[in-house]
């Protein structure tokens, strides 16, 4: 059975996981062409699952409520289709554990705490401190490897979490903190945050309901 999703599912669920993006950037996500995700996502505005707002220069699509329900349900359906949905489920919690950890230490980058302010900002000026957190990515990333292995035998759409994150992470290691958090560029936060959304996203969850 294939792995491949169809193309209106990857155009809505590219909407889903970037939160915010114009045209080009969602039909990256998925390596579709620029023409075609802009005739997708026009079909999907028609039927009020996206809609496309601009402001201080920048545009972009976002899901609506409808959308999000028909998201869902199409990631069901595909889920059924290739019958791993136990697999998604077993994988999902032993993410959980690793985002606790992640969390964790994108607030250590951004945080410091001192004596007097537990809430100090991180200025970066303790390299023992920056390399701890690197370690914890690094602890992160391996632990990554082998669940994005098994998503990604389940549906070619989830493949390349590990692969990206691991770019970040030696970027951030070679000097540039912007690749830790910031949401400006691929960073590990950033395909985290991803990953996150996916996965509840395809299991129908809620992430505020998350133990």
């Amino acid at each position: 059975m294939t792995r491949d999703s169809p193309l209106s599912l990857l155009v809505l669920h590219a909407v889903r996981i970037t939160g915010f993006a114009d045209t080009p950037v969602i039909a990256r996500r998925y390596g579709l062409d620029a023409d075609t995700t802009k005739e997708v996502l026009r079909d999907a505005e028609a039927h009020g699952w996206v809609e496309h707002t601009a402001f201080a220069g920048t545009g972009g699509w976002s899901l609506t409520e409808p959308g999000r329900t028909e998201n869902e349900r199409l990631l069901a359906a595909e889920l059924t289709r290739v019958g791993a949905a136990d697999e998604v489920r077993d994988v999902y919690r032993r993410f959980l554990p690793l985002n606790a950890l992640l969390l964790q230490a994108c607030t250590d980058w951004q945080l410091r705490p001192t004596a007097g302010d537990r809430l100090a900002v991180n200025d970066h000026s303790d390299p023992a401190w920056d390399a701890g957190v690197l370690h914890e990515l690094a602890c992160v990333d391996r632990a990554l490897t082998p669940l994005a292995d098994r998503l990604g035998r389940v549906l070619t759409r989830f493949s390349g979490y590990d692969t990206r994150f691991t770019t970040a992470l030696g970027r951030a290691q070679a000097g540039d903190g912007a690749w830790v958090d910031h949401t400006d560029v691929d960073s590990c936060h950033r395909v985290w945050f991803e990953l996150h959304e996916d996965l509840i996203a395809t299991l129908g969850l809620d992430r505020h309901a998350e133990p």
